[in-house]
């Protein structure tokens, strides 16, 4: 069998499982599996695969069928300027958490914590754009942590991690502190798409509650942990604006500000410590 002819049943059997973008997936796991950068692939299609790219091929066509996502697959996404390797214990870093990235790097900091790290992927984009910044981050999940200490040594920037419940293990102050916290409702859970659903870390997405209770816990201990004037800066869902800004100038911020993502919905709250 040529690529060709396995890329087509790739993709047929993609689709008959309801994989959207079923014909761009098969081709992202058959570059794959051979080796080749995507635009590459055309020239790959003709010649024969061997017996064990069609096995490898079937077992990743297999695994998208059961709407395992492919940065899961293939064990990497690309975020800001860099890949990071994504595992099932980590949120799969997506293009609107990087709204959070840009406003942050709009003003200088020489120290960052970030919330919740995951993969790293914000704190070690933030650290890759600024060299000589001191950053720690941190996660209630140990095997998270170890991705994002993997992907911050493949990055090639320094970073404290810690193990800890919000700032229960932090003991510093910083200039900025940055955190994409599990943001869907209880009830909000049955309409994620089976990729979120059945895949991706629940403890990363939801509090089991109303949506709110990490930005109760984050406005609340960041005024404590925050340099005088230093900025806090998290994402949201498209609805939470209004709520968490609430609880930022509850607990004492200044300056709270709503900010878009490239779709025009409120994605990140920011705000200001006293001076």
């Amino acid at each position: 069998m040529t690529g060709a002819e396995a890329l087509r049943q790739g993709a047929r059997r993609l689709a008959a499982a309801g994989v959207p973008g079923a014909a761009d997936d098969a081709r992202l796991l058959l570059a794959h599996i051979l080796d080749v950068p995507r635009h590459r692939l055309t020239g790959a299609l003709a010649a024969p695969l061997s017996s064990e790219m069609l096995r490898r091929f079937d077992a990743v066509i297999a695994a998208r069928a059961e709407r395992q996502p492919v940065s899961q697959i293939l064990g990497r996404r690309a975020f800001w300027k860099h890949e990071f390797r994504v595992t099932r214990d980590t949120l799969d870093p997506r293009p609107e958490t990087e709204t959070l990235v840009e406003a942050a790097l709009a003003e200088p900091f020489s120290s960052v914590l970030d919330l919740g790290t995951g993969t790293g992927a914000i704190l070690i984009s933030l650290l890759a754009e600024r060299p000589g910044v001191r950053g720690t981050g941190t996660d209630i999940s140990a095997k998270a942590l170890e991705v994002a200490k993997e992907n911050a040594y493949k990055i090639n920037v320094s970073a404290n991690f810690l193990e800890s419940d919000w700032f229960m293990a932090i003991t510093e102050t910083f200039d900025l502190i940055v955190s994409n916290p599990p943001y869907i409702a209880l009830d909000e859970m049955g309409d994620l798409v089976p990729e979120v659903q059945k895949w991706e870390p629940r403890q990363a997405l939801t509090d089991e509650a109303d949506g709110l209770t990490a930005y109760r816990a984050i406005a609340a201990g960041a005024p404590a942990h925050l340099s005088p004037g230093g900025r806090l800066m998290v994402e949201i869902g498209p609805t939470q604006g209004a709520a968490v800004a609430g609880l930022m100038r509850a607990a004492g911020l200044i300056d709270v500000r709503i900010l878009p993502d490239l779709d025009g919905r409120d994605r990140v709250v920011c705000a200001r410590n006293a001076p």
